[in-house]
């Protein structure tokens, strides 16, 4: 029998210092100002975050309530939680820590008979609950354990399976549990936890002090809906794909595939979390002539694959969305892959 924590993130707009920061939504505030080692860029809250009609109500909603139930039938033990803060969601997380290690570092349980179920409105939501997963099993770079793997910085965190609240993700707009295949159904959710098998998939980290689970895209539109020019620097492992000097309309940074086309634009050709690499692609628009001598501009689109992305912003705020979070680039921000480092429970 299993212990199965049904986790929901709730708005703390009452208190100080809620879910990130703020008082917004978990998932939807500035995540970088909790960490030490955070840059000033900020992560906004916004509609896939921060909202009150996105967020968790103050009673679980139907689907919860759906899965609790199909939960039981199964023979776990159901417990619902709503999070309003990042120290309640780090009391749930605490539940899925092992034994004591004699180095003292604090370690997932890969026995652990407690599971976590994850229900989110969001991929800003999930990335919240996974950025605190990171931060309590992520030992620092002068603790690293010989056991850890030579690739990784942090170990094999506990799988979770995701219950969308959001049906309509699904759809057009597909949310991240969309483009993995995971259940939707409360009851089909219930079933891969208590039947089903942990399938691991990579993780972005960065030095914001965050993580990403589906991707970023860098760039903004002006109240036409025309895209804005700006210019950065953007190297993927020793490949640059642009070194700031051109102008650049858009840059994606694809783990999985949420923001491969941009309007009719192909961005990135093949995202897959779980190949143990990142794909980056650069959108540069290219003044060329045609025959009789009139200009047009053609959208040159540049990619490359590694395991490491850096974006150096050359002048101003370059706008950006990270797992549906707004923000705004002002420094050099790397993101890099952690092979299979967390794992969702798939039927």
């Amino acid at each position: 029998m299993y212990d199965v924590v049904l986790l929901t993130l709730g708005s703390e707009r009452d208190a100080p210092g809620g879910c990130g920061s703020g008082g917004a939504c978990c998932g939807g505030a500035a995540e970088a100002d909790t960490d030490k080692t955070s840059q000033t860029d900020t992560d906004k809250t916004s509609g896939t975050g921060g909202d009150a009609e996105h967020c968790a109500t103050e009673r679980p909603r139907v689907p919860v309530l759906a899965c609790a139930d199909a939960l039981t039938m199964r023979g776990a033990r159901v417990e619902t939680v709503t999070a309003r803060s990042d120290a309640e969601i780090d009391a749930v997380l605490a539940r899925l820590d092992g034994p004591a290690r004699p180095d003292g570092l604090t370690w997932p349980d890969p026995d652990g008979k407690t599971r976590l179920v994850v229900a989110t409105a969001s991929d800003g939501q999930l990335r919240a609950v996974l950025r605190r997963l990171v931060r309590r099993y992520a030992p620092a770079p002068s603790r690293r354990p010989v056991d850890l793997p030579g690739d990784r910085t942090l170990p094999d965190l506990p799988p979770v399976a995701v219950l969308p609240l959001d049906p309509a993700r699904g759809g057009t707009q597909r949310d991240l549990a969309a483009q993995l295949g995971l259940p939707r159904d409360p009851a089909a959710v219930a079933a891969a936890v208590v039947d089903g098998t942990p399938r691991r998939l990579d993780l972005l980290r960065n030095d914001a002090g965050s993580v990403t689970l589906d991707g970023a895209l860098l760039g903004a539109a002006d109240d036409a809906g025309r895209p804005l020019r700006w210019r950065a620097r953007v190297e993927v492992d020793d490949t640059i794909l642009t070194d700031g000097d051109e102008p650049l309309l858009a840059c994606a940074v694809g783990n999985a595939g949420g923001y491969a086309t941009l309007d009719d634009v192909t961005l990135l050709t093949a995202p897959d979390p779980a190949d143990g690499q990142v794909e980056v692609a650069v959108a540069v628009p290219v003044v060329v002539r045609s025959a009789l001598g009139r200009k047009r501009v053609r959208l040159e689109v540049r990619r490359a694959r590694g395991r490491a992305v850096s974006v150096l912003p050359r002048e101003g705020k370059v706008p950006y969305l990270d797992d549906g979070v707004e923000g705004e680039l002002t420094r050099k921000r790397s993101w890099w892959v952690e092979p299979g480092a967390w794992a969702v429970w798939s039927s």
